[in-house]
């Protein structure tokens, strides 16, 4: 084989070779990105004040009030994951097959926290998924 073609080659060789990694990629809107809902509920308790909950919980994504004009924060966090492996070794670039697999996942979590009147919490819910 010409040497230069096998210097070309010489990498993608390596790629068979791989351990399987996980790549993660957190939308972050402060440095409180990783609350999850068990944080939620073990820090934020009805009563709380509002300076309670931003220092628990950091500065909520979303700012809005109710039909009564009520404060509702609102905390939304995304999380994407990528996870690549190695598929059947360095002959599968030789036969046509694809180096390398991927899965990709997504998760979503949302907590709802709202107020009363006196800056005070009333009600916390929180909705999550995966897919």
């Amino acid at each position: 084989m010409n040497p230069a073609r096998l210097l070309l080659l010489s990498p993608l060789l390596l790629v068979g070779c791989l351990n399987p990694q996980d790549v993660h990629n957190s939308v972050k809107g402060d440095d409180k990105a990783t609350i999850s809902v068990g944080a939620a509920q073990r820090s934020v308790k009805v009563g709380m004040t509002n300076a309670a909950v931003a220092e628990a919980l950091g500065s909520p994504n979303i700012l809005s009030t109710d039909e009564e004009g009520r404060e509702v924060w609102i905390y939304d966090r995304v999380t994407s994951s990528v996870r690549a492996t190695a598929a059947n070794g360095p002959l599968t670039l030789f036969v046509g097959g694809s180096a390398a697999a991927a899965e990709r996942s997504q998760s979503t979590l949302t907590i709802i926290v709202k107020f009363d009147k006196a800056g005070k919490v009333r009600d916390l819910a929180y909705h999550t998924s995966k897919f």
